[in-house]
């Protein structure tokens, strides 16, 4: 995980949708190559941002992670994308260590607070998350269900779009993982498009 991440006592008890760290307490992640689990906290929806993820044709080191969206947004930011440059600039509730989701941490975004009650995409990869703390497993029809996370569900304040929202996470020269807010389909779109951003920060559990 980037070192933008904070270290924070274990004791701390939060439940998911808990105000805290200037958005919403979303989960927990674990670092597949250390081991170490970090909070992961979702912006409220007056901070989300719309863009193109960056220049089709490109592949970016460093931005391929499936946990740590402040690397690759960072690295997204490096090579001239205009959205990373927003999110890395952002100051909210005193935090300036926000990013653009990684895929398995935007997963987390959708498992917590789906906005509607429609039927999940059951397909391909959508759900699978074997970084979150616990593991996510794949999506079924109405597993997860509508968010029970008050503010969170269609019509309320801080719920997310029934539309598309980039991860940090590339899948290619050309393209990077998206999630469908209104069905769970994590799947991947042309770096062109332009689709909309709900920022996340971590932080680091001692």
């Amino acid at each position: 995980m980037s070192a933008a991440a904070k270290a924070v006592p274990a004791e701390i008890t939060l439940k998911i949708g808990d105000p805290y760290g200037g958005g919403y307490f979303n989960g927990v992640i674990r670092d597949p190559d250390t081991g170490l689990e970090y909070r992961t906290i979702t912006a409220g929806a007056e901070h989300e941002l719309v863009g193109e993820w960056g220049e089709y044709g490109v592949k970016i080191a460093g931005a391929d992670s499936f946990t740590d969206g402040r690397a690759n947004t960072e690295a997204m930011a490096a090579a001239g994308s205009g959205i990373a440059q927003k999110v890395l600039a952002l100051e909210i509730g005193g935090h300036s260590d926000w990013a653009i989701p990684a895929r398995d941490q935007q997963e987390l975004q959708y498992r917590h607070f789906k906005p509607v009650t429609g039927d999940n995409w059951e397909y391909g990869r959508s759900g699978d998350n074997p970084n979150s703390v616990p593991v996510g497993l794949l999506y079924s029809e109405q597993d997860p269900a509508q968010t029970i996370h008050a503010g969170f569900r269609e019509g309320e304040p801080e719920a997310f779009q029934e539309r598309s929202y980039w991860s940090s996470s590339q899948r290619s020269a050309n393209s990077a993982f998206f999630m469908h807010f209104g069905d769970g389909n994590q799947y991947g779109s042309d770096k062109l498009d332009e689709l909309r951003v709900r920022p996340v920060c971590s932080e680091l559990i001692q």
